[in-house]
């Protein structure tokens, strides 16, 4: 793959994955409750990673960000699916959501749900498949 010198695709690059970063984890955070959460964001998230890829190179984004992406599948899964399990538990039926309001100092009243953890882990998944497929055909043309 070739490497680029251009300064204003390395900035534009730089400011639009931040954005898609910003609203990858609003989704995670945002979407238990609504449609979205850990696959969406999870997918903007693996096209965020592309976009500096493609911008800066692989080698320099693997610098910069050494992830093994083929290792966050089974972590993402062992969340999700512990999630699920955890509900048993309590004599509830598998993946069975619970919820409460929290007070943090900072941020005030907050409600926090094992539905999130489960986006958690769907948005790990996500992020590993999606780049672990985009790598392995990168590496392949190469």
């Amino acid at each position: 793959m070739y490497k680029t010198n251009d300064l204003i695709l390395r900035t534009t690059a730089s400011l639009i994955a931040f954005i898609l970063l910003g609203f990858a984890v609003y989704l995670l955070l945002a979407g238990h409750n609504s449609p979205g959460g850990g696959f969406v964001g999870g997918l903007m998230t693996a096209g965020a990673i592309l976009l500096m890829n493609m911008s800066y190179g692989f080698k320099e984004v693997r610098k910069v960000l050494p992830i093994n992406y083929v290792k966050l599948i089974p972590v993402g899964l062992a969340i999700a699916v512990g999630t699920g399990i955890g509900s048993f538990l309590f004599q509830q039926p598998f993946l069975s959501q619970t919820y409460g309001y929290f007070h943090f100092p900072i941020f005030g009243e907050i409600e926090l749900a094992t539905a999130m953890i489960f986006d958690l882990g769907v948005y790990l998944t996500v992020v590993g498949v999606m780049m672990t497929i985009i790598l392995s055909i990168a590496n392949d043309t190469e």
